[in-house]
């Protein structure tokens, strides 16, 4: 799936050992927003210090994060995480954002009924307008 926002909140950033293979960890949690009428906000991570540092996400920026959804049980709770896999710079158009056709016609084109008739004349008895 992909979003395309502007950054908004960085989160510092968290690190460990994993238990079980030893090995060191790192993600940084950011917040876009979503321009609309109603203006949207996503919380999303990325893991893995060479990606954070690839990505290099600046405050105020527009991008288009592209990233996964997974839920996990903890505790009787279920939780989401989203975790983006790809940053790109600039406001690009979201490809999964559908197309909406306007009952309307585009302006310049056929109405889709004639115009009005004026009535053949003043002494016409019949002036109702069909």
């Amino acid at each position: 799936m992909d979003l395309t926002g502007k950054v908004i909140a960085i989160m510092q950033p968290r690190s460990g050992v994993s238990q079980r293979t030893g090995n060191q960890w790192m993600t940084q949690e950011y917040v876009i927003e979503v321009p609309g009428q109603y203006p949207k906000k996503m919380l999303f991570n990325i893991f893995g210090e060479d990606r954070i540092k690839q990505f290099n996400i600046q405050m105020g920026e527009d991008i288009t994060v592209s990233f996964d959804i997974d839920a996990r049980e903890y505790n009787g709770r279920w939780f989401n995480d989203i975790r983006a896999f790809n940053i790109q710079r600039g406001v690009v158009a979201p490809a999964a954002a559908p197309a909406v056709e306007s009952p309307f016609p585009p302006q310049g084109a056929a109405a889709p009924f004639p115009p009005a008739q004026e009535p053949a004349g003043e002494g016409s008895a019949d002036d109702l307008p069909f």
